[in-house]
């Protein structure tokens, strides 16, 4: 079977050029739940295997989804303390593919995107799992800008006001309908953005459906999906995990529910493990809990706009609907209440 988005054919040849060990014919199946980059996993017939990514289809946004960025940052963080798959090959050759491709290597691990591999682990593998996410965060802040090369990624701008200026744009390119309390919000945090200390590395999209783990050992082996990465303020992460973070008693988790069952911290613990391993004083990351909330709702009604758009980017689970992302609009307004943001 053909597999979407990928001419077979010329994809097999060039990864079988690469020396990597990859000997034809090569099967490709598209894997994960992510909704913007697509991903494939590549094997051949000798039981190797590796990863394949590629922009979504149809016409993106400009600068969206820019997997020639994602394997700079990659390349640039082999041989830190951030674990990440090693990068093998890139190709723009339009005698290959319509869009930018990488390939990289494939680690084997679990991935915890779904309630039910959530319950195949213990509680204390669970608990192990949840507490190695903050402090794979710390890792991750605490790259070396200028020893990985990665100093000129991004703008040294207040980092609050670059994202609020760049998320409103997506906001009015790709929406399908009116929400007032988008607005709302995004008027909420401009009124309150707190004062910004450093600049550090930021992943920008760091969930369970991110990271490929190791229950046994209780740690993340790989953290994958970069393309959100940039320069900024490092709590930003934070306030995007705890965003993604579902508890038990929350009213809109959408498909990131893993997280509710018994034995995972919650996002209280989450935070304290953060300063913890750190030593940051996270006062702030209330604000950045609600603009992660604000953020991940805009990002959501851009799916639903690419998959009326293209049917074919839509993800094995399904993809967002309106009713969840009123949901997830719902708890940043709620979030906001909580925090004291006026």
């Amino acid at each position: 079977m053909t597999a979407v988005g990928l001419n077979d054919e010329a994809v097999s040849a060039w990864i079988a050029g690469l020396g990597v060990g990859a000997t034809t014919p090569l099967t490709f199946e598209r894997i994960g739940n992510g909704q913007s980059n697509l991903t494939y996993s590549v094997s051949d017939a000798g039981g190797g295997r590796w990863v394949l990514r590629r922009p979504p289809l149809g016409t993106l946004l400009s600068s969206a989804h820019d997997v020639v960025r994602e394997h700079r940052i990659l390349s640039s963080l082999q041989g830190t303390k951030v674990p990440v798959p090693k990068v093998l090959g890139i190709t723009e050759d339009p005698a290959i593919t319509d869009a930018p491709l990488v390939l990289m290597s494939f680690v084997d691990g679990v991935v915890i995107d779904s309630v039910a591999v959530a319950q195949k682990l213990s509680v204390d593998e669970r608990r192990s799992i949840g507490l190695a996410m903050p402090k794979t965060l710390a890792a991750i802040h605490g790259v070396d800008l200028g020893d990985a090369g990665l100093e000129d990624l991004a703008g040294r701008k207040p980092f609050a006001e670059r994202q609020l200026t760049r998320w409103t744009a997506q906001w009015e390119k790709s929406k399908t309908r009116d929400i007032p309390d988008i607005d709302t919000l995004a008027e909420l945090l401009h009124r309150n953005v707190p004062e910004q200390s450093e600049v550090t590395l930021v992943h920008g999209d760091f969930h369970l459906s991110n990271v490929i783990t190791d229950p046994a050992e209780g740690r993340i082996v790989a953290v994958v999906d970069w393309e959100l990465c940039t320069l900024g303020d490092p709590l930003a992460d934070v306030g995007a995990l705890l965003a993604y973070w579902s508890e038990a008693g929350d009213a809109a988790g959408g498909p990131f529910l893993a997280s509710t069952q018994e034995g995972f911290p919650d996002r209280d613990e989450l935070v304290t493990a953060y300063a913890a391993a750190t030593g940051r004083d996270v006062v702030a990351v209330g604000y950045w809990h609600v603009l992660a909330l604000w953020k991940l709702s805009i990002i959501a009604e851009g799916v639903l706009r690419r998959i009326l758009d293209d049917p074919r980017n839509k993800a094995e689970h399904g993809g967002p609907t309106v009713a969840l992302i009123d949901g997830i609009v719902a708890r940043a307004v709620a979030t906001a209440a909580a925090v004291g943001l006026s």
